[in-house]
Formats: structure tokens, sequence, C-alpha cells
């Protein structure tokens, strides 16, 4: 082969690979997919199409498997969008602050890599605070807000909080922590879904722990800033709320629609994924949000 020859060949390869990179299929949905917050790398998994959309965001100490029951189903309604927050299941866990301001910046790095502008979010546990921040941070994205077992203004003591700390900071946080969760599992968990929470939590570095949970004991999260989107409260009676929760939540979010299950625990869309799924839809259907395709 030629010098001359040589040169024609990789100037064509050059001229050719922007043109065969953005031909290249987009992952499957369902596929792992990577998004950036800084220096740290957010896991997600995405499906469907469209500018809007439904994500999925965890609690403390869980991953976006905590919402396998739930994709399949809302899948079939709008674009859905489950992620691991930083420092949780395959997303990067660095030595840092893990605050609701950088859960909520993960949040919209996802949605702003995957073009979707305007999303439902769906927060459980820490992931209501995650979805309250997210909203103050990005209002104009925000279409509307479910709250699964969480509450918008912290509730916990300082006194409470701090016990629970030194636990998380102590040798042996996997059992205290195993402890507490425990008590949060409710009536009747199956051993699925007790190996599911175990198995996440386990997952989950110490020092994300105790972070997360500082983070969620910040005065700062609360606040009586008013929530303007419809907001779906799904509550689980067992987690032994404020007798005047309603009235409380309804001060911040005047939009609010509230449910408390009986015979459920904090995990509550893992045991009845249906009545859950209904619920969701039919919120979405009184408001008008992510209208079906015709």
């Amino acid at each position: 082969m030629t010098i001359q020859r040589l040169a024609a060949l990789l100037w064509r390869a050059l001229l050719l690979s922007p043109w065969l990179t953005a031909c290249k299929a987009p992952p499957a949905d369902g596929a792992s997919r990577l998004a950036s917050v800084g220096s740290t790398r957010i896991h997600y998994q995405n499906y469907g199409k469209g500018p809007e959309g439904l994500v999925l965001i965890h609690g403390w100490s869980s991953n976006l498997d905590a919402w396998r029951e739930q994709i399949p189903e809302l899948a079939k309604r709008t674009r859905v969008i489950a992620l691991d927050l930083p420092g949780h299941g395959g997303s990067d866990k660095p030595e840092l602050k893990y605050s609701m301001d950088l859960f909520a910046s993960a949040v919209e790095e996802v949605l702003r890599t995957e073009g979707v502008r305007h999303a439902v979010l769906v927060g459980h546990s820490m992931g209501t605070p995650v979805a309250r921040q997210f909203y103050r941070k990005y209002p104009e994205q925000t279409l509307a807000i479910v709250i699964v077992d969480g509450a918008l203004q912290p509730f916990a003591d300082k006194q409470t909080l701090n016990t629970l700390l030194t636990s998380l900071r102590g040798p042996q946080y996997r059992e205290r922590g195993g402890a507490m969760l425990d008590l949060m599992e409710g009536p009747s968990p199956t051993d699925e879904v007790k190996q599911q929470i175990r198995a996440s939590f386990l997952n989950t570095p110490q020092h994300v722990l105790v972070s997360a949970m500082e983070a969620m004991g910040d005065d700062a999260i609360g606040g009586s800033d008013p929530v303007n989107v419809p907001v779906l409260a799904i509550l689980a009676k067992s987690s032994n709320y404020p007798p005047d929760i309603e009235q409380r939540d309804r001060a911040i979010a005047p939009k609010l629609e509230l449910q408390m299950w009986e015979g459920v625990g904090h995990f509550l869309m893992l045991e009845q994924p249906k009545r859950f799924n209904a619920a969701v839809l039919e919120f979405l259907d009184r408001n008008g949000l992510l209208k079906p395709p015709q």
C-alpha cells in the first residue's frame, strides 16, 4: 500500500468517525446508563422516550431496584427514569457530603442528559426531601410530586437523630442499621422484600449512610416555602406520623392529596405494588399529567 493510499484511508476514517458515533444506537430500555455530577457518576435506567416523564427516587440506603414492581406498569403510561442517588446502588460512592442539594442536582443532571424537560417526581422516604429540594431548584421542571412514606419536614428531634447517627458511626453499624430497618418493614413483608432491603443497605458504605442521615436532619430541608404543584402523599399508618400530618403538609403543599394506608410498612410500594401503581396512575389522571398516548 502506498503512503498516499494509507493517508487517504486515514482521512476517510476521520471524516466518518463522527457520523458513525452519531448513528450508534442508544442503550435499550432498562440498560445501565451514566450521567455525572462533577466527577461523580450517576447510574440510572431509562424506559421510553419523550420530553416528559416520571422519575423514581429511592430512599436512604436503597437503590433503583426498589421500584422494580412499578417500572413495567408505569412505563406503559409514560417515560420512566429510575436512578441510583450518589453513594447508592451502581453510582459512585466517594467520600463527600451527601446533601439533599447534591441528590437534587443528580436528578437534574440525569434529566438533562436524557432531554427530559418536565417530570413528575416520585420520592420514597429520603426521596421526599430530595424531590422537594429539586422543586426548590428547578420549579419549572417539576409537574408534580408523589410522596411515598416520606415527610416534607423533618420530624425526628435532634436527640433521636444523634442517637441514630452514633449507632451508624460505630463498628456495629450494620447490626444497628439492620435493627432499624426491621422496625420499618411493617406487618408482613415477604422474605424476598426483606432480602432486597438488606442487600441494598449492605451495599451502601458507612460514610454514605452517616452523611445522608445527617442531611435528613438538616433544618434547611424543611421550611415553610410552598410547593405549588399537585402532591400525592401515600403514607403507612405504622410509621406513626403526627395526628396533624395532613394539616402540616397542606400548609406547604396546598394541592395535597393524602392517603394513609393500614397493614403496610415503610416499603409499601414493594408490599402492595398493584395498589400503589393504581394510586399513582389515578393521581396522574385526576391532574391531567403525563397523558397516555392516544
